[in-house]
């Protein structure tokens, strides 16, 4: 493991969901947005447990201290957004750790944002009903 820098701040994206991480050597504390983790997603479990996916992966849960700053989107969107950054920091810390992650999906950006309305249309998809007569 390179512990040259004690400090690896890094970016997250889902959605419209931006992340900035700062991972430091510590003993596990997370904080989102000034808030514990438990306070910010409250009974959201499927949130902290996505959050938590690339450190258990890599064997790192509870050996750095998370400081996240989340804005925009919602609960999922923030969620992944900050899992998104906490690997990124992740891979700084250890290149050798790219190689799980990248097979558990959690390097590339997930890219689906949602689609835009359409002028003349109800949705982005959806048509209003045409009546031939």
């Amino acid at each position: 493991m390179a512990e040259a820098m004690s400090v690896y701040r890094t970016t997250g994206k889902r959605k419209t969901a931006v992340a900035r991480v700062t991972l430091k050597v510590g003993d596990g504390k997370f904080i989102v947005n000034t808030k514990p983790l438990e306070d910010y997603f409250g009974g959201r479990e499927t949130a902290k447990m996505i959050i938590k996916q690339p450190l258990e992966i890599t064997n790192t849960l509870g050996k750095y201290d998370i400081d996240v700053k989340v804005r925009g989107g919602g609960m999922s969107g923030a969620a992944d957004a900050i899992k998104h950054g906490i690997t990124r920091a992740l891979m700084i810390i250890d290149p050798g750790f790219r190689i799980p992650l990248k097979r558990a999906g959690f390097v590339t950006r997930d890219s689906r944002i949602k689609e835009r309305k359409k002028y003349g249309q109800r949705g982005a998809r959806a048509r209003y009903q045409f009546s031939k007569r």
